[in-house]
């Protein structure tokens, strides 16, 4: 196969399944994020600019739990833009690092306990959650 023409729809299966999972991921970030931000506000009052919430996303432990999920999305976005080809195996490997990321639990600590709270504060967490798993089991 040249260069110039592109993989057959099934051997591009692995890298749109990785892609797939990675959008859900991210908008399950991008939920919790918004959740945090609002629960952050409820706490200590409206953040004044968007450049601030972004320190405070970067540097404040009250955001710091979140860390893990930005950098599964960084290191799935590298595999994407790599030069080899993503495999099957590659997208099982980052759909049960995700699986064992996304563990809730309330008597947990860090993320899980974090995560747990999340999704009982706010039913968008729970669809942005159900649309990840559903990336579990792609062929």
């Amino acid at each position: 196969m040249s260069s110039s023409s592109k993989p057959s729809p099934e051997a591009d299966r692995p890298r749109q399944n990785l892609q797939a999972l990675r959008e859900s991921v991210l908008a399950l970030h991008k939920t919790l994020i918004d959740s945090e931000r609002m629960a952050y506000e409820q706490t200590f009052g409206k953040l004044e600019s968007q450049n601030k919430f972004l320190q405070l996303l970067i540097s404040d432990p009250w955001f710091a739990w979140l860390h893990p999920l930005s950098e599964l999305v960084v290191v799935m976005d590298e595999a994407l833009e790599g030069e080899e080809p993503v495999s099957m195996d590659r997208v099982k490997q980052f759909a049960e690092q995700t699986r064992t990321l996304l563990r809730a639990s309330e008597e947990g600590q860090g993320f899980e306990r974090s995560y747990y709270e999340a999704l009982q504060r706010e039913p968008d967490v729970v669809l942005a959650h159900a649309d990840v798993t559903k990336c579990f089991n792609m062929k």
